[in-house]
């Protein structure tokens, strides 16, 4: 393991999973710039911890951002890609622009940020483009058409950049966490169980997030797919 103070962009940081991982990076030293589409959710005074409000879904005005971010932060070498959003039903469900919405942010958004990044972090010694996928995207399940595809294309996405990224200090890696217990499931109609054994905390994922980017240069750590022990899923009244 490996420890240098870098500077982490995380995606989604106002809640969950993305929240977890910018305290965990925090307490291990790092600077971190977290994203968020709401930055009143998560107002934590820290030296080492700057907000930037940002709706990823705009892919309009997505690009302007990233060259804004590129200016004001460049000491960039490391993104945790947090964002994203759940929504369930059969295809016939669904809206044409709930779809898109869904595959925009879900999977467009993070390949933009990828895109624009990329020519910075290639010339870092060391830098991380970390994804968090889901276990949708190993198993296709009903009523999960369209998040599975968006969690499918990141995973694939994720693949085909490590290998381009091979022959740079840039490592891709990808998280495919099981249900967590967080806010994801606060508009949804099920959630996970409630014992330790039948749900994911978010700082359980956090710690898988260090654990991939403490590693040492010369090492990636493709995948890691995390699960509580007993799947259980409960429905609301």
């Amino acid at each position: 393991m490996q420890f240098i103070k870098r500077t982490f962009l995380v995606t989604g940081a106002s809640s969950g999973i993305g929240r977890a991982c910018a305290r965990c990076l925090l307490e291990q030293g790092h600077e971190v710039i977290g994203l968020s589409r709401n930055v009143q959710q998560f107002t934590v005074e820290h030296p080492r911890f700057s907000a930037v409000e940002l709706d990823l879904s705009e892919l309009i005005d997505l690009p302007g951002h990233i060259k804004h971010l590129l200016k004001h932060y460049p000491a960039i070498d490391g993104i945790i890609f947090s964002a994203g959003q759940g929504q369930f039903g059969s295809l016939e469900e669904f809206s044409f622009t709930q779809i898109q919405a869904l595959i925009n942010l879900n999977f467009v958004s993070p390949s933009f940020l990828a895109k624009g990044f990329l020519p910075a972090l290639k010339r870092k010694p060391l830098a991380d483009l970390v994804f968090i996928g889901s276990e949708a995207a190993l198993a296709g399940n009903r009523k999960g058409s369209i998040y599975c595809a968006s969690k499918f294309a990141l995973r694939g996405f994720t693949q085909a950049l490590r290998d381009e990224c091979a022959k740079s200090n840039v490592r891709v890696s990808l998280i495919n966490p099981g249900m967590v217990r967080t806010a994801f499931f606060n508009t949804l109609n099920f959630e996970p169980g409630d014992h330790q054994s039948q749900h994911l905390k978010a700082t359980d994922v956090a710690e898988a997030v260090l654990y991939v980017i403490n590693t040492r240069s010369g090492i990636i750590i493709d995948e890691i797919n995390l699960n509580p022990a007993n799947k259980v899923i409960r429905f609301k009244k």
